[in-house]
């Protein structure tokens, strides 16, 4: 193994740096992708079902990490076709695989991000304006990306809650007309929601919608 051509990495240096690297595979994961707007969805979601742990934390972060690398597999493809696959083959520094596997990531996070929440991180570096997509710092586009997310994420769970919320309200109302005051709504209400959402296939629609618009 060799840095920039200038000498051979010991063995156990290797393993260092291999170690360094993997360290901040679940911050990247996190930061980069779209791991953060499926994982929030799927926790609205289940706030309002109102199934408290059902399905549980593993079960929810598990399908959101299988669907973030079927979501981001084009762009994997392209890091290891461009990048890994020139670099294990000796024909590319590793300086030059890091610039090439950037372009991908960096195309897929700018196509995701606001333009109002970039500029707000570029004017908050306080450098010069990019004259190109190509010149926007890593630096910026990375928590622009990440808010611009969050965003989409809330906007997303807030249209989850609307119809569940009708339900919640619509059951209040007939306990509170007949008089039921002791028999909690949550009870009666969480029944007929799940009843709705597996009658209109929810699982098949949401994983559905989410899935497209993070392509």
């Amino acid at each position: 193994m060799r840095i920039d051509g200038v000498g051979t990495v010991s063995a156990p240096l290797q393993v260092v740096v291999l170690m360094t690297l993997l360290s901040f595979v679940p911050a990247a994961l996190v930061m980069m992708t779209s791991f953060t707007r499926i994982a929030i969805v799927f926790h609205f979601l289940r706030q309002a079902l109102g199934t408290q742990e059902a399905p549980s934390n593993q079960v929810l972060l598990g399908l959101a990490l299988f669907l973030t690398m079927f979501v981001m597999s084009p762009v994997g493809i392209r890091i290891y076709n461009e990048s890994i696959q020139p670099l294990r083959a000796g024909q590319l520094s590793q300086t030059e695989a890091l610039d090439r596997a950037l372009v991908p990531l960096r195309g897929y996070m700018l196509k995701h991000t606001r333009e109002r929440d970039l500029a707000l991180f570029l004017r908050l570096s306080e450098g010069a304006r990019p004259a190109t997509a190509a010149d926007v710092p890593t630096t910026a586009l990375i928590p622009a990306y990440m808010i611009s997310e969050l965003k989409t994420a809330f906007q997303i769970g807030f249209v989850l809650f609307i119809p569940f919320l009708v339900i919640d309200l619509a059951v209040s109302s007939v306990l509170l007309s007949m008089g039921m005051m002791q028999l909690p709504p949550v009870l009666v209400s969480m029944p007929l929601k799940l009843l709705l959402f597996v009658m209109v296939d929810g699982w098949f629609l949401i994983i559905g919608s989410l899935v497209k618009s993070v392509v």
